[in-house]
């Protein structure tokens, strides 16, 4: 059944889980009753966060984890089971950006970004799907973005990885429900999180800056869709006109999108 409307002794397992979405959407599901294994390479912040959560009664386990490692993901996805006894709920947060002009991004950092973003997504859904499928019951969330639906100037490297991961969900979301497995995907705007440094900050328009939204919006749309059984979530709603404006008005959209950032930022300057 997709919808999922109980989280009493669900195990969950959420990547990214020291900081920002993924830290958030952590303590929401202890909070709701589950289990969780929190992952991510900082050992200490991810202390602090089990923490936080057993101070309010609820259960987490630590696994510091550089989810662009397949063997470090292996390890802790079996650390999990073992822990939890299995992985009912799977939450492919962990990821990072950045603000450069192509022409002056360096390689290594895109390799790096496809590998965290994308690939360490693939890491812990290969790691976790068997298991879910033999047990003919499972979700799988891949928070992704609106910049893996649009293709943003200055985020280049970004929207690929997002672009990918959101092929890789809607695919394998026809392949698995079947079996009983559930595929969600999230598509925020920009959030208010550590997740952008100040550098980055310093290049977004001043459109950009008031147009960001708070973790707690995107967690309470996660946690909706889920229950709603939805495959596909957009936060602010808003934000999904684009997806159609992309489909019916494209050169409309793309002059939008160039004047609300490119030339946004030479008019902040």
């Amino acid at each position: 059944m997709p919808r999922l409307a109980s989280y009493q002794g669900l195990r969950a397992l959420v990547t990214g889980a020291s900081s920002g979405i993924g830290r958030l959407l952590a303590l929401r599901l202890a909070e709701r009753g589950a289990r969780v294994a929190l992952l991510a390479r900082r050992a200490e912040e991810l202390d602090r966060v089990a923490t936080e959560i057993a101070e309010r009664g609820g259960e987490a386990v630590v696994l510091p984890c550089d989810v662009a490692d397949p063997r470090a993901v292996e390890l802790a996805a079996t650390r999990a089971r073992e822990k939890l006894g299995g992985v009912d709920l799977l939450v492919n947060n962990a990821g990072y950006g950045g603000h450069h002009r192509f022409l002056e991004w360096d390689v290594a950092d895109i390799e790096q970004m496809m590998r965290v973003n994308y690939l360490g997504a693939v890491y812990c859904t290969k790691a976790l799907l068997p298991q879910m499928i033999e047990r003919g019951r499972g979700w799988i969330v891949f928070m992704a973005s609106i910049a893996g639906k649009i293709g943003m100037p200055d985020e280049t490297a970004y929207s690929a990885t997002k672009f990918a991961m959101i092929g890789l969900a809607e695919g394998l979301g026809i392949e698995v429900e079947d079996a009983g497995v559930h595929v969600l995907t999230v598509c925020p705007g920009a959030v208010r999180t550590p997740f952008f440094r100040p550098a980055d900050l310093a290049r977004m328009a001043p459109r950009t800056h008031r147009a960001m939204i708070a973790s707690e919006a995107v967690v309470d749309a996660t946690l909706s869709a889920l229950a709603r059984g939805k495959r596909e979530v957009t936060v602010p709603r808003g934000y999904a006109a684009a997806n159609v404006a992309r489909v019916i008005a494209p050169g409309l959209l793309r002059s939008q999108v160039k004047r609300n950032t490119i030339d946004a930022v030479k008019g902040a300057g």
